[in-house]
């Protein structure tokens, strides 16, 4: 289209790079016309599943792993692939018209992914979470050949520490396995039947939910339990640790922009803390009101090293 020796240098790898960055977008496109909502036509490989994916322990540093990633389906007891077969768009399962594959996948059959990330320069320090949001259903997962883990379940978030498996710098390869046996397994299933008919429907096979990237501090908060209590007027919070340490864990409780409460304990799984809320803001389907928490972990010099933001209700 464009005579290239009309261009300077400069020019040409401008060109380049924007051909490369253009010819994968336009090679995946949706299969088939099932269950085609007014929204799929928004789906493209740049804009995909891009929200936080744990909106109740949100951390500024993240990265999402959702996008193209190579595929392949070969057989159940075969080697890892040298080769892929083409491309899929994750995080959607392989039978669907979104992932740009729309496949049948069998008991005797075995999913392959591979994709490659890179790891921001200021996390170094962190530990680095790999984070699947659901993959159905028996999965192992290997960065840069390094089996990270494996999980088994269809329906459940899952995680693995990552960050032996990592090498200084550039590019990390990461490799998914999955093996779903369907209605031929005895593993909870719902309704999903490679015969569809009736009230059955179709399987679910593969990634299917956020596949994403979390830098954490190796003493940083877990989990927290938040626990409303009406009758009290209290908020009883339960947090959990990835490593107990002898920092501060200190929780802020705002109803918008105005502070309402703060309470300060031990970093230690046994540790409980009690928020007062004086007259409370109900929370129901009409007036839906949330309080915002976050959670800040200081070391015994007072120095920050984690802070999680999330919300709570007051409900029974």
């Amino acid at each position: 289209i464009i005579n290239h020796k009309l261009l300077t240098m400069k020019q040409n790898w401008i060109l380049i790079a924007m051909l490369l960055y253009v010819i994968p977008c336009l090679a995946w496109e949706p299969v088939g016309d099932k269950i085609k909502t007014r929204w799929a036509k928004e789906v493209t490989p740049d804009n995909v599943w891009k929200e936080y994916p744990r909106p109740q322990l949100r951390r500024a540093d993240w990265q999402n792993l959702n996008g193209l990633w190579q595929y392949t389906i070969i057989g159940k007891n075969e080697k890892a692939p040298k080769t892929y077969s083409g491309e899929i768009l994750v995080p959607f399962c392989v039978e669907s018209s979104l992932s740009g594959v729309g496949k049948t996948v069998r008991p005797e059959d075995k999913i392959w992914y591979k994709t490659t990330f890179e790891i921001p320069t200021d996390w170094k320090g962190e530990n680095i979470l790999l984070h699947f949001g659901a993959v159905d259903w028996e999965t192992t997962v290997w960065v840069n050949g390094k089996q990270a883990g494996t999980h088994k379940g269809g329906f459940d978030a899952f995680s693995f520490d990552i960050t032996k498996c990592l090498k200084g710098s550039g590019k990390q390869e990461l490799v998914v396995s999955v093996w779903d046996p369907t209605d031929f397994g005895s593993q909870a299933r719902g309704k999903q039947q490679l015969n569809q008919q009736g009230i059955w429907y179709t399987p679910v096979s593969g990634i299917w939910q956020t596949v994403w990237l979390e830098a954490v501090a190796p003493a940083g908060l877990k989990a927290a339990v938040i626990r409303p209590d009406i009758d009290q007027q209290q908020f009883v919070i339960e947090p959990e640790f990835y490593n107990e340490s002898d920092g501060t864990l200190e929780v802020t409780l705002l109803d918008g922009q105005k502070t309402i409460g703060r309470k300060s304990v031990k970093c230690a799984n046994s540790s409980t803390v009690i928020l007062p809320v004086k007259k409370p803001k109900l929370w129901t389907p009409e007036t839906p009101h949330l309080y915002d928490i976050i959670y800040r972990i200081k070391d015994t010099q007072g120095h920050l090293i984690d802070e999680v933001k999330s919300y709570a209700g007051m409900r029974k």
